[in-house]
């Protein structure tokens, strides 16, 4: 069951490669995530010492917590749980100039909450016009073929 989504990480990046990951959180961090309250701005994928990481994550503060929440704790680095040969595969994918690894959305399965990130190359700018573009004609075919149903069911 999807929970939160980088919508942006799609508009801005060509997406190379998927992988889920557990995400190794802290119990209140479980909680505040299930209400919505993280957000990808930001965050990006990186292996630190042989161990992938999730690197600037905001996961906001659980409504019923306490009041000693630290907002440097809300964008700490958190390990994900990957295997090994998945880690050496993301290593040699990341090492190829322009790209890079960020996490798409954030996932509930079978009670444990999972990162998706992909391996991503940057798309130029111009890519991202004609990316807009296309959705944009999609979404006036979409609308013009409901109008057309509709005046053909009405009358």
């Amino acid at each position: 069951m999807l929970i939160t989504k980088n919508r942006k990480a799609l508009f801005d990046n060509e997406i190379i490669d998927k992988y889920i990951a557990g995400i190794i959180l802290h119990g209140f961090e479980v909680k505040a995530i299930k209400e919505g309250k993280a957000n990808f701005e930001g965050s990006y994928i990186q292996i630190i010492e042989d161990k992938p990481v999730v690197v600037n994550m905001y996961i906001g503060k659980y409504s019923k917590q306490s009041k000693d929440f630290n907002e440097y704790e809300a964008r700490r680095t958190r390990n994900l749980l990957l295997n090994k040969n998945e880690i050496l595969k993301i290593v040699r994918e990341i090492a190829q100039k322009g790209k890079t690894a960020v996490p798409l959305s954030l996932l509930l399965d079978k009670g444990k909450i999972k990162l998706e990130f992909a391996v991503v190359k940057g798309k130029k700018e111009y890519e991202k016009k004609q990316t807009a573009k296309e959705r944009q004609i999609k979404k006036d075919l979409e609308r013009e073929t409901k109008t057309i149903r509709s005046n053909i069911y009405s009358g």
